[in-house]
């Protein structure tokens, strides 16, 4: 019996307690997980690859006593080559809303023509995490907001004191 590789890439800027239940409900699917911390030039990133790669590792650490997961960089490929070089079967997509639905069957379907061998599957977010985002959680940050219910304490120490580095919060 061949072992079940799935992948979920995302930018985790940071990373968020609505991706976090993703991660644990996708690990449950498969026999390892491998978590694709990508760099998008269409996104201006807050915050380090290392730096992403660093509060992944940590965040997701709790789940590996259930599961094989792996914080690996997606750098300078397609997704689907990611998928295929660390043999995977699946990749694993989270929807919040309706609106994410359009932008993620486009990128399903083009991904789906370039390698047909590889299946994407859509995990809705659970209801507590439904409006969770990094660009939401960065926001209330950086205006002095309570981040506790939305990401890990280590990822809003780092989320503060990297705002507060750049002079944006005292």
């Amino acid at each position: 019996m061949t072992e079940r590789i799935g992948v979920y890439p995302g930018t985790f800027d940071p990373i968020t307690y609505g991706h976090m239940n993703l991660v644990e409900r996708a690990a449950s699917l498969v026999d390892k997980l491998i978590i694709g911390v990508a760099v998008n030039q269409h996104k201006n990133s807050l915050f380090s690859l290392q730096d992403r790669l660093d509060m992944t590792e940590e965040a997701v650490d709790k789940f590996r006593k259930k599961s094989v997961i792996i914080v690996k960089p997606l750098i300078d490929t397609l997704l689907v080559n990611f998928a295929k070089e660390n043999n995977a079967e699946v990749i694993f997509r989270g929807l919040r809303a309706v609106s994410d639905f359009e932008y993620e069957f486009k990128m399903c379907v083009m991904n789906r023509r370039l390698q047909e061998s590889i299946e994407t599957v859509f995990l809705m977010a659970s209801e507590k995490h439904q409006f969770v985002s990094s660009v939401f959680v960065k926001e209330i940050c950086k205006l002095g907001g309570d981040i506790s219910t939305f990401v890990t304490p280590a990822v809003g120490e780092k989320l503060i004191s990297r705002y507060k580095e750049l002079g944006e919060i005292k």
